[in-house]
């Protein structure tokens, strides 16, 4: 690897959501309506949805993760993201990719979830 393929020293390991965009939260909620069929809470809130990318297009690219890579529906979770986002007004297109940097982790569940899977 050379110093040009280095990260940069403060450079998010997670690439920014667009939070600022009118169809964010209606999405942040469609994945909540996904579930990792192995633990009772929600993709979103147990920290897999990585990034939520919506260009001006209205045009979602979602970056996710798994619990792990061996994850029995890893072929699968990406199309019940897509089916969740698209039927939404407004969103033109849904592209899901799966990313295993960083690693998931417990640390990226909300409170929400840490609390429900009894961690506090």
């Amino acid at each position: 690897m050379t110093n040009s393929d280095a990260p940069v020293e403060g450079t998010p390991l997670i690439k920014p959501s667009n939070t600022e965009h009118q169809l964010h939260e209606a999405i942040v909620e469609a994945c909540r309506s996904v579930y990792d069929p192995e633990i009772p809470v929600n993709i979103y809130d147990l920290g897999l949805i990585y990034t939520i990318e919506i260009n001006e297009e209205n045009e979602v690219h979602i970056i996710m993760s798994l619990t792990a890579p061996g994850c029995p529906v890893a072929g699968e979770m990406p199309g019940w993201v897509a089916d969740a986002i698209e039927p939404l007004p407004g969103v033109k297109q849904v592209d899901v990719d799966l990313a295993w940097e960083p690693p998931w982790g417990m640390e990226m569940m909300s409170d929400e979830a840490r609390l429900e899977l009894g961690f506090m």
